[in-house]
Protein backbone atom coordinates (compact mmCIF):
# COMPACT_ATOMS: atom_id res chain seq x y z
CA UNK A 1 0.00 0.00 0.00
CA UNK A 2 1.24 3.32 -0.51
CA UNK A 3 2.08 6.62 1.26
CA UNK A 4 -1.29 8.56 2.53
CA UNK A 5 -1.82 11.55 4.67
CA UNK A 6 -3.74 14.18 5.71
CA UNK A 7 -2.89 17.93 6.17
CA UNK A 8 -4.29 20.56 8.11
CA UNK A 9 -3.58 24.23 8.56
CA UNK A 10 -5.63 27.37 9.14
CA UNK A 11 -5.73 30.81 7.91
CA UNK A 12 -6.54 34.00 9.55
CA UNK A 13 -8.96 35.94 6.85
CA UNK A 14 -10.17 39.24 6.98
CA UNK A 15 -13.65 39.24 5.86
CA UNK A 16 -16.66 37.42 6.79
CA UNK A 17 -16.56 33.15 6.42
CA UNK A 18 -20.05 34.18 4.58
CA UNK A 19 -18.37 36.42 1.98
CA UNK A 20 -15.35 34.00 1.39
CA UNK A 21 -17.27 30.50 1.10
CA UNK A 22 -19.47 32.43 -1.58
CA UNK A 23 -16.42 33.27 -3.28
CA UNK A 24 -14.54 29.92 -3.18
CA UNK A 25 -18.27 28.07 -3.82
CA UNK A 26 -19.49 31.03 -6.17
CA UNK A 27 -17.13 32.76 -8.11
CA UNK A 28 -14.02 30.89 -9.12
CA UNK A 29 -14.93 32.34 -12.66
CA UNK A 30 -12.98 35.76 -10.88
CA UNK A 31 -10.25 34.01 -10.15
CA UNK A 32 -8.45 34.37 -13.03
CA UNK A 33 -8.75 38.35 -12.95
CA UNK A 34 -7.74 38.22 -9.17
CA UNK A 35 -5.27 35.56 -8.56
CA UNK A 36 -4.18 34.95 -12.35
CA UNK A 37 -0.66 34.68 -11.43
CA UNK A 38 -2.04 30.96 -10.01
CA UNK A 39 -5.37 30.26 -11.83
CA UNK A 40 -5.24 30.77 -15.65
CA UNK A 41 -8.74 29.62 -16.08
CA UNK A 42 -11.43 27.48 -14.59
CA UNK A 43 -14.25 25.63 -16.95
CA UNK A 44 -17.88 23.97 -15.64
CA UNK A 45 -18.09 20.44 -17.49
CA UNK A 46 -21.13 19.36 -15.82
CA UNK A 47 -23.48 20.71 -13.23
CA UNK A 48 -23.97 24.68 -12.54
CA UNK A 49 -21.69 26.78 -11.60
CA UNK A 50 -21.85 26.56 -7.42
CA UNK A 51 -23.67 23.19 -7.13
CA UNK A 52 -22.99 20.13 -5.62
CA UNK A 53 -21.55 17.48 -7.70
CA UNK A 54 -20.21 19.67 -10.23
CA UNK A 55 -17.08 18.48 -12.16
CA UNK A 56 -14.75 21.59 -13.57
CA UNK A 57 -11.07 21.91 -14.53
CA UNK A 58 -8.93 24.35 -13.53
CA UNK A 59 -5.60 25.66 -15.80
CA UNK A 60 -2.81 26.68 -12.79
CA UNK A 61 0.59 27.48 -12.25
CA UNK A 62 2.57 25.36 -10.13
CA UNK A 63 6.37 25.43 -8.62
CA UNK A 64 6.81 27.12 -12.54
CA UNK A 65 4.92 24.84 -14.52
CA UNK A 66 1.42 25.00 -16.16
CA UNK A 67 -0.69 22.25 -14.96
CA UNK A 68 -4.54 21.81 -15.07
CA UNK A 69 -6.72 19.98 -12.37
CA UNK A 70 -9.89 18.65 -12.80
CA UNK A 71 -12.62 18.34 -9.69
CA UNK A 72 -15.64 17.11 -8.38
CA UNK A 73 -17.14 19.06 -6.01
CA UNK A 74 -18.86 18.56 -2.99
CA UNK A 75 -20.50 21.51 -1.13
CA UNK A 76 -22.10 21.91 2.71
CA UNK A 77 -23.61 25.21 2.92
CA UNK A 78 -24.55 24.54 6.48
CA UNK A 79 -21.14 24.60 7.49
CA UNK A 80 -19.44 26.25 4.85
CA UNK A 81 -17.65 23.22 3.46
CA UNK A 82 -16.49 23.09 -0.03
CA UNK A 83 -14.44 20.01 -1.35
CA UNK A 84 -12.78 19.52 -4.14
CA UNK A 85 -12.25 15.94 -5.21
CA UNK A 86 -9.29 15.22 -7.41
CA UNK A 87 -10.40 13.27 -11.08
CA UNK A 88 -7.50 13.69 -13.21
CA UNK A 89 -4.69 16.09 -14.10
CA UNK A 90 -1.36 16.86 -13.18
CA UNK A 91 -1.74 16.00 -9.89
CA UNK A 92 -3.40 12.91 -9.97
CA UNK A 93 -0.36 11.86 -12.40
CA UNK A 94 1.44 10.83 -9.13
CA UNK A 95 -1.43 10.89 -6.41
CA UNK A 96 -4.44 8.05 -5.97
CA UNK A 97 -6.44 10.03 -3.66
CA UNK A 98 -6.66 13.93 -3.83
CA UNK A 99 -9.11 15.94 -1.86
CA UNK A 100 -8.94 19.34 -0.73
CA UNK A 101 -11.10 20.71 1.94
CA UNK A 102 -12.04 24.54 2.32
CA UNK A 103 -14.51 25.31 5.62
CA UNK A 104 -14.16 28.69 6.23
CA UNK A 105 -15.20 29.22 10.25
CA UNK A 106 -16.56 32.88 11.57
CA UNK A 107 -14.15 34.39 14.24
CA UNK A 108 -16.23 37.45 14.28
CA UNK A 109 -18.42 39.75 12.43
CA UNK A 110 -15.76 40.64 9.61
CA UNK A 111 -13.24 38.16 10.16
CA UNK A 112 -13.08 34.51 9.54
CA UNK A 113 -10.22 31.19 9.58
CA UNK A 114 -10.38 29.11 7.15
CA UNK A 115 -9.26 25.65 7.76
CA UNK A 116 -7.90 23.77 5.05
CA UNK A 117 -7.51 19.77 4.99
CA UNK A 118 -5.43 17.83 2.29
CA UNK A 119 -6.62 14.61 2.46
CA UNK A 120 -3.73 12.26 -0.07
CA UNK A 121 -2.23 9.37 -0.96
CA UNK A 122 0.57 8.62 -3.72
CA UNK A 123 -0.17 5.80 -6.25
CA UNK A 124 3.31 4.35 -5.22
CA UNK A 125 5.99 5.31 -2.85
CA UNK A 126 8.42 6.61 -5.38
CA UNK A 127 6.61 10.29 -5.15
CA UNK A 128 6.97 12.82 -2.85
CA UNK A 129 4.42 13.73 -1.11
CA UNK A 130 2.31 16.61 -2.15
CA UNK A 131 3.54 19.02 0.82
CA UNK A 132 4.20 22.04 -1.90
CA UNK A 133 0.48 21.38 -3.22
CA UNK A 134 -1.01 22.08 0.24
CA UNK A 135 0.96 25.50 0.46
CA UNK A 136 0.01 26.69 -3.58
CA UNK A 137 -3.18 26.48 -2.52
CA UNK A 138 -2.64 28.55 1.35
CA UNK A 139 -1.20 30.65 -0.89
CA UNK A 140 -4.25 31.27 -3.06
CA UNK A 141 -6.66 31.51 -0.26
CA UNK A 142 -4.43 34.38 1.63
CA UNK A 143 -4.02 36.01 -2.53
CA UNK A 144 -7.53 36.13 -2.79
CA UNK A 145 -8.37 37.73 0.61
CA UNK A 146 -8.31 41.05 -1.32
CA UNK A 147 -11.10 40.13 -3.57
CA UNK A 148 -13.17 38.94 -0.87
CA UNK A 149 -12.44 42.12 1.60
CA UNK A 150 -13.48 44.39 -1.07
CA UNK A 151 -16.72 42.67 -2.35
Amino acid sequence: MATSGTYVTEVPLKGSAEKHYKSWKSENHVFPDTIGQHIHNVVVHEGEHDAHGSIRSWDYTYDGKKETFKERREIDDENKTLTKRGLEGHAMEQLKVFDVIYQFIPTSEDTCVCKLTMLWEKRNDDFPEPSGYMKFVKQMVVDIEGHVAKA
